[in-house]
């Protein structure tokens, strides 16, 4: 009998484990736990491939803007350096013509006791032909103190220096139009305003009126030996195509009516007469306001010394 009893029981506990199979002690199959585990495990290898084309690609990208970046860097310093250099030829290059048709550096003096200015044309004109004129300001902006040329047309000196070389500076020239003896009713210079104050950058110091009454001439030295000097009478800021450019005139009574024009639209009064008589010289230069605007001072002759 117990021996039936023990053959039952153990009958029993094979059924159990035939019914049970492979399981864990929380009761699931440890081939269905083992198929999740490595379920799980390719899971994570994938995530891992993909965070890792993913960490190319943000790589990749971020390589790509700092190349980008280091480009237009080296370019806009490129381009700063071509301006800064430009500037600096520019103003080494005036210097040394400064230094050949002046010579003497005391000339830059002003005052009862001061040499009397001279200007070399004989050397000017062996450097550029076309060579018409010298003009200065004294006793401000004495930086204004520049060869004057006269072109085939008002494009050649825009970007070409007074010794022919490529320069954003340019040169001081005459309208092409005018006569290069100054001898119109309205003679018109052009020179380029700079950034580091050079050319006509400081005529636009006339806008204060205080400077005005402290620099009030300015001076013209032409190859015949004359000195012209200007009294700046009129100042202000015009449009490209005013009135102001105009230089053939077909009677006096279209002439006053410039001069009225030129007074009228100054900025302030300046208390300066001038008359049909009168010759004047237009100084132009380009503004920030615009490709378009142009801020000019007229001077009127009131002097003239020297050869006719």
């Amino acid at each position: 009998m117990s021996d039936k009893i023990e053959k039952s029981e153990r009958a029993g506990i094979m059924a159990e484990k035939k019914r049970t199979g492979d399981r864990g002690p929380d009761g699931k199959s440890i081939r269905t736990a083992n198929k999740a585990a490595k379920g799980n495990s390719a899971g994570g290898d994938i995530s891992k491939k993909r965070n890792k084309r993913r960490k190319k690609k943000s790589s990749l990208l971020s390589n790509i803007i700092l190349v980008v970046a280091l480009g237009v860097f080296c370019v806009s310093a490129f381009q700063l350096y071509k301006i800064f250099k430009g500037y600096h030829d520019g103003r080494s290059e005036y210097d040394k013509v400064r230094e050949v048709a002046l010579g003497d550096v005391n000339q830059e003096e002003s005052g009862e006791d001061a040499p009397q200015f001279t200007v070399n044309f004989d050397e000017l004109l062996k450097i550029n032909q076309d060579t018409i004129g010298w003009i200065r300001f004294t006793p401000e902006p004495s930086i204004i103190n520049y060869p004057i040329v006269q072109g085939k047309d008002n494009q050649e000196y825009l970007h070409k220096t007074f010794s022919a070389n490529e320069n954003t500076l340019g040169a001081i020239f005459l309208n092409v139009d005018n006569s290069p003896n100054f001898s119109d009713k309205n003679s018109i210079i052009y020179g380029h305003r700079m950034r580091d104050g050079s050319m006509f950058r400081h005529i636009q110091d006339y806008e204060d009126k205080a400077f005005l009454e402290a620099n009030p001439y300015f001076y013209i030295y032409t190859p015949d030996g004359r000195e012209l000097v200007y009294q700046v009478y009129s100042m202000g800021q015009i449009v490209d195509t005013s009135e102001s450019y105009i230089t053939e005139f077909a009677s006096d009574e279209e002439f006053q009516a410039f001069l009225d024009m030129t007074k009228q639209t100054s900025l302030y009064d300046t208390g300066v007469e001038v008359s049909v008589h009168d010759k004047i010289v237009t100084l132009s230069t380009c503004t920030s306001a615009s490709d378009n605007h142009r801020f000019v001072i007229r001077g009127v002759r009131v002097k003239e010394e020297g050869n006719e």
